[in-house]
């Protein structure tokens, strides 16, 4: 079927279709989501198994290795990395890409059915969990005013937490930070002492006389009544009055040996934002659900829900994700609409001819709209790498359409009749468009086959680009001609392509004279191929030589807006210790003009993703301002030299990690592996000081951390069982001492407060006291704590980290001021030297080991796509020749590639290999046009230099005007200016200074190139003849 042939015979059928595909596009658009990156399956699984009571080194011997040596035979498994403490064992999975996570996570748990049996009586069922990029907080909020902490609390978890929960979307919702009200028992241990009585009979005391009970039903004539015994406490009277039984046969009110208060319970952790106490909420969403609208969701119902909070108290927006998806899509839009629009002006520049501008124009925006239904029918979102794909290709959309229109006003020249041109012209280019098309498409497709995260990140990506140009080439093969048909012909003064390719290039000075020197440079170097060819070929080796001195990274980071800073204490550290580093943080920040809110959960209670564990840590959450000058980056390199002078204390500043959703954290890290802790400990110290002096290194730790002291105590089983005592009755009466126990609960209007038992805060036990801590038996008296049990000292690590069935300390540095390649080739060096014990390794990992396997994966698809960029044009032009010829301008466009990446200071990274990939099969378009038409010339009989020269004046202009549109398109991209602008900006880069390099070194090289092909095989054609004829 001809297409250019039936859209002029079917004018309004094509553009009903087109209408059809317009309105398909628009419908998709309003359904399409909004989301950062594409979905991504991430193939790690985790088995989280609870051991109450047990030690890092039980749980690694009871629980972590059986299940190591169980999960290591499911099929399809890369990794296993384990870590034990104090009472949970976590065991990561990580599979090979592509694997079905679905039936993975069944054979797991078939591996743990076959293994639970052998595991301890008192350990936990093992969890099994799919590991989901969408597992952290999407929304921080912060509720704050002049109520109270306690009000603040009582509002954040009564009100505003379940109205949240109820939004569609919303999995879950954490509340940290305030005060929670309490009535607490203070005990005098002497008077408790002195009354023969214990914590546990004051704790039973209080369970027992705090209760209603149905008693059944009693008659009275006849009525049946139900009766019920009143005992629940209403007031803190009603506490203060119960009666002791004390074992000598008397009794004691608990306000004589007790005092008993409404107060509020001790804190572990605090919440404030920008200095003030506040309460902080996390939002999580469920597995699926888009960010966008989750949060367009929120923040309808915040504003309901402000409308009801009482006078003074505030509910604000800490940290939304769905902002950063907006602003990183509007601004790659932006750059978008903006290429467009310098892809069209260099049209009328050209074209001289408003109507022929935009007939050509028109394939941008339908291609676009059409991509958007193709889109959505592939179940693709609206992201960054899908609108980087239409970004990319916005440039290119027009490029067929100015061959077929250039074709046109050839054939109309030579005396066609307009429909005819129109017709012949699409017609007769079709085959080469096609060809270009299916160059830059295939030069895609081992990019889709690809395995590791760069091929789940830029999958869409290369669709999209394909989606656009499918849309562009059909838009060339059936509105242009049709268009060119019936609106080109109205105009009857001559336009600048109806001229002779002189007379147009007369119609502009610069344009003569540049054509002029064009043919004389292409007679010169047909004239000297030798030297042109001896030039290129050193100035490409002098190219690759750059690359040493290009940095390289996995994935650009990306400026959000904000950033993180942690504090880690020596462990056991108080939490007026851990405030008192957090002033000074404070006073550092305070010095940052671009700051706009900072947030910052202090100890315990920072909630999921947010807070810290206990009261040794510290995490901040940093919002700059949107009207700053400096990146973040540099921003964070002043905090980092702020916080240095503070002591005590591990202080990291980190960008935020929009791509992954979580927290940033360290890129660079080195493993050292072995059995035995104490050498591994030496080891680690060893390096850590070696690797500070790294430049670009920040924040070196070692996860080698030392766990709190700890007092031991151990039950002497025999004495214990003979008082009639247990592990658990010892150690809950321990724990009331000390922390307190939960005996009751008291209701005040409502709502449940509980009672907390506990020793007087000036009683707390010093150890040589714990001795004589009286402990309550089951025959109603007591025995001091020293007669069941036995004390001992010890400190251990936090955790114990495995790493495939082996012992393992990590040691984690960022990285500033220098590109991941140079900082890991010296942190190799060091790793390198470093006399290791035997069986001991070293071995680099994080962000740096998954940039070295993604360019192994997506070099391998360069190679692939440019042997199937060959394939396609061996195929069109029938000749196993030509298509070298034309591939000598993907070497062409690597040194303006390379040489665009380090004049402009960008990294090769993953996306920077994307754009080469992709100026393999943009390269060979202006390739192809130009040999094709040399090709046609000699048919027609000229010689092979005259063709030549003929060939590159009159595609000259074409080949120009398809350089400069996509180059124009792409500039606003290269620029990088705007939120997350930065990830796409390097593939910009790269295929700007490719296509530059491509295109002007295409008009002179190749046609050597191609010369020197045909002089060889001209001499092999007469020596075989020869032969024959012999």
């Amino acid at each position: 079927m001809n297409l250019p042939d039936l859209s002029i015979r079917r004018p309004v059928a094509v553009v009903m279709v087109f209408l059809l595909v317009v309105v398909l596009g628009v419908v998709s658009l309003g359904r399409l989501k909004l989301d950062l990156m594409p979905k991504m399956t991430i193939p790690v699984a985790a088995v989280i198994t609870t051991y109450e009571g047990a030690g890092p080194y039980e749980v690694e011997n009871m629980i972590t290795r059986p299940l190591e040596e169980s999960l290591a035979t499911v099929a399809n498994i890369t990794g296993i990395n384990s870590q034990s403490a104090s009472g949970r064992s976590l065991v990561v999975l990580e599979f090979d890409w592509g694997v079905n996570m679905d039936f993975a996570l069944l054979d797991v748990r078939e591996r743990i059915d076959l293994i639970k049996g052998f595991l301890p009586d008192e350990a936990g069922d093992p969890i099994v969990i799919k590991f989901d990029p969408s597992m952290m907080p999407v929304m921080n909020l912060a509720v704050s005013g002049d109520t109270g902490q306690a009000k603040l609390k009582q509002i954040a978890e009564d009100e505003i937490g379940p109205r949240l929960e109820r939004v569609p979307g919303v999995a879950s919702v954490g509340v940290a930070g305030g005060l929670v009200r309490q009535i607490t028992v203070d005990i005098d241990q002497e008077k408790l002492n002195a009354y023969g009585l214990s914590l546990q009979n004051v704790v039973q005391t209080l369970q027992a006389e705090n209760l209603n009970l149905p008693g059944g039903f009693a008659q009275t004539g006849t009525l049946e009544l139900v009766v019920r015994t009143l005992g629940e406490f209403t007031d803190l009277r009603d506490i203060a009055g119960i009666n002791l039984a004390t074992p000598a046969g008397g009794a004691v009110k608990l306000s004589e040996i007790a005092a008993i208060t409404d107060t509020f319970r001790e804190q572990t952790g605090y919440v404030l934002l920008n200095g003030e106490p506040a309460v902080s909420l996390n939002l999580q969403k469920e597995a699926g659900a888009n960010t966008v609208d989750v949060s367009r969701r929120v923040r309808k119902e915040l504003e309901a829900i402000r409308a009801g909070l009482e006078d003074g108290v505030t509910l604000s927006v800490v940290q939304d994700q769905a902002e950063f998806i907006q602003e990183a899509i509007g601004e790659l839009r932006n750059n978008a609409i903006v290429g467009g629009l310098l892809a069209v002006f260099i049209l009328l520049l050209f074209l001289k001819n408003l109507a022929s501008t935009l007939i050509i124009a028109l394939a941008i925006p339908i291609s676009i709209i059409g991509t958007f239904a193709l889109i959505y029918f592939g179940k693709l979102t609206i992201n960054m790498m899908t609108l980087g794909g239409l970004a990319l290709g916005v440039g290119m959309m027009v490029d067929n359409a100015i061959v077929v229109l250039e074709n046109t006003y050839r054939l109309r020249q030579e005396g066609a009749s307009l429909a005819d041109a129109a017709r012949d012209g699409a017609s007769e280019v079709g085959m080469a468009i096609s060809a270009s098309t299916l160059t830059t498409m295939v030069a895609f497709l081992p990019v889709v086959f690809t395995r590791g995260m760069a091929a789940q990140i830029f999958r869409e990506l290369s669709l999209t680009v394909s989606f656009s140009l499918l849309a562009s080439l059909f838009v060339a093969l059936t509105l242009v001609p049709m268009f060119c048909s019936k609106f080109l012909g109205l105009r009857k003064k001559e336009t600048a392509l109806e001229k002779e390719p002189e007379q147009a290039a007369a119609s502009s000075r610069f344009y003569s004279v540049f054509l002029g020197k064009y043919r004389q440079a292409l007679g010169w170097a047909l004239a000297h191929k030798k030297t042109v060819l001896v030039l290129t070929l050193l100035v490409f080796i002098g190219t690759l030589f750059l690359i040493r001195f290009i940095g390289m990274e996995f994935i650009p980071p990306m400026d959000q807006g904000e950033f993180y800073v942690n504090i880690q204490m020596p462990r056991g550290s108080m939490l007026t210790e851990t405030s008192a580093v957090v002033e000074q943080v404070d006073a550092v920040l305070a010095e940052i003009p671009e700051i706009d809110t900072i947030m910052v959960s202090v100890g315990a209670g920072g909630g999921p993703g947010f807070g810290g564990d206990s009261p040794d840590q510290a995490r901040y959450i940093v919002r700059l301002r949107e009207d700053r000058d400096r990146p973040v980056e540099e921003i964070l390199e002043e905090v980092r030299r702020g916080v240095a002078p503070v002591t005590g204390a591990t202080i990291g500043a980190y960008s935020a990690s929009a791509m992954f959703g979580g927290m940033g954290g360290q890129r660079l890290s080195l493993k050292i592996k072995g059995d035995d802790f104490a050498t591994l400990e030496e080891i680690a110290n060893d390096l850590v000081e070696l690797l500070k002096e790294v430049e670009g290194a920040r924040e070196v730790s070692s996860s080698l951390e030392t766990g709190r002291p700890e007092l031991r105590l151990a039950v002497d089983r025999a004495k214990a069982s003979a008082w009639g005592l247990n592990a658990y009755t010892i150690a809950s009466q321990v724990r009331t001492a000390i922390e307190g126990t939960t005996a009751t609960k008291l209701r005040i209007n409502g709502q449940e407060y509980d009672v907390l038992v506990r020793l007087r805060r000036d009683n707390l036990p010093r150890i040589d006291d714990l001795y004589a801590l009286m402990v309550s038996t089951p025959y109603g008296t007591t025995v001091p704590l020293r007669e069941v049990t036995s004390f001992i000292t010890m400190q251990g690590p936090v955790s114990i980290s495995r790493e495939d069935q082996q012992r393992v300390v990590t040691i984690s540095a960022g990285v500033a001021g220098t590109d991941l390649r140079s900082i890991t080739q010296e942190f190799q060096r060091i790793a390198n030297s470093y006399p290791l014990p035997p069986r001991y390794s070293l071995e680099i990992g994080g962000e740096a080991q998954e940039m070295y396997e993604a360019f192994g994966e997506l070099f391998l698809a360069l190679l692939l796509a440019a042997l199937f960029v060959y394939m396609i044009m061996a195929a069109q032009f029938e000749s196993f020749i030509h298509p070298f010829t034309i591939m000598s301008t993907v070497p062409l466009a690597a040194i303006g590639a390379i040489w665009a990446l380090f004049l402009t200071g960008h990294h090769l990274s993953v996306v920077s290999i994307i754009g080469l990939i992709m100026l393999v099969g943009i390269a060979v378009n202006n390739g192809i046009v130009l040999i094709d038409y040399i090709n046609n010339l000699r048919r027609r009989g000229m010689k092979i230099n005259e063709a030549i020269i003929e060939a590159g004046a009159i595609r000259l202009r074409p080949i120009l005007m398809t350089s400069l549109t996509t180059i124009l398109g792409l500039v606003p991209m290269s620029l990088g200016i705007g939120e997350g602008a930065e990830l796409s900006a390097s593939m910009g880069v790269t295929v700007i200074g490719g296509l530059t390099s491509s295109t002007f070194l295409t008009l002179v090289v190749t046609p050597v190139i191609y010369a020197v092909f045909d002089a060889l095989g001209a001499r092999f054609r007469r020596r075989r003849a020869n032969s024959e004829y012999v």
